[in-house]
């Protein structure tokens, strides 16, 4: 993943450079590859440890005390959240080459907290399957536990907006700035549930790209309070890339249960590891 880094941005490729003329089908189904780059930051975002406790630098009464509320949440989530499994969908689409395609597998956390993915089916175009779904299962593996990325107060400031209500429950509403701009971090908002401080919705857009060839990385996700968990229930992505256009993302999560197996997932020779699927 660095090395793909460091390809993108390198000084030979430069923002201002124009589509050659003629330039085929199959030359811009290379840029797909780019968003990359952009899913592993997308993967990776996300609540975390607690870190210090503070706001945008002053207490604000009642505020100050939520955001506190939200981090003890927060804090014992990830644990709590394992030896799990789920059913995703993941639809994907280019447009501009008129190729799309949707991955459903089983998603499982393990006792440790690795993730994995059993894939159940498959249905589209390769490119989409082998240049973003793929790469964003392995960018989800690999960018877990990224502290630099998470939505805590050493990273944002956070203003309060108030509450409102969001399908029948009440939320805190959270502005989010970030404190440095930063690849990874977002401009945007954070939705709280008023009796357990977990998340219920996240939506904002990447302060800084890590690529000259990123225009724009939009983003929204939602999640479902069962049992005192934050449950994912979907993640939605526009990402503008120079040549190709938008890249559109959408993840759906159903059927959360414990794992039977979650355990298996621990063993490094376990079968239930992420397929190659671009060696497909």
């Amino acid at each position: 993943m660095t090395d793909l880094l460091h390809w993108l941005i390198s000084p030979s490729r430069q923002a201002g450079r124009r589509r050659p003329r003629g330039m085929c089908k199959s030359d811009l189904k290379r840029q797909v590859s780019a968003v990359s780059a952009a899913l592993l930051l997308l993967a990776s975002a996300g609540f975390g440890d607690a870190g210090d406790t503070y706001t945008d630098g002053q207490p604000h009464g009642s505020s100050t005390e939520i955001i506190d509320k939200y981090l003890q949440a927060t804090q014992t989530h990830e644990d709590t959240l394992r030896g799990v499994c789920m059913e995703v969908d993941i639809n994907a689409d280019v447009p501009s080459l008129k190729e799309h395609g949707r991955l459903h597998a089983l998603r499982k956390i393990s006792k440790v907290g690795q993730i994995t993915y059993h894939v159940l089916g498959f249905q589209g175009d390769n490119t989409i399957k082998n240049q973003v779904i793929a790469r964003y299962l392995q960018a989800e593996q690999q960018g877990q536990g990224d502290e630099s990325l998470a939505i805590i107060p050493s990273n944002y400031k956070f203003k309060y907006k108030g509450t409102k209500q969001e399908n029948g429950h009440d939320v805190y509403v959270f502005q989010l700035s970030p404190r440095k701009k930063r690849v990874g971090l977002f401009k945007g908002e954070i939705w709280l549930d008023t009796k357990t401080y977990l998340p219920v919705y996240e939506k904002g857009r990447l302060v800084k790209t890590p690529s000259i060839f990123f225009k724009k990385v939009d983003f929204d996700r939602a999640f479902a309070i069962q049992n005192g968990l934050a449950v994912p229930q979907s993640m939605s992505s526009t990402i503008d890339v120079r040549l190709i256009g938008k890249v559109h993302l959408n993840i759906n999560y159903s059927n959360f249960a414990p794992s039977t197996d979650a355990a298996a997932a621990d063993d490094p020779s376990a079968s239930v590891a992420i397929p190659n699927l671009m060696a497909k």
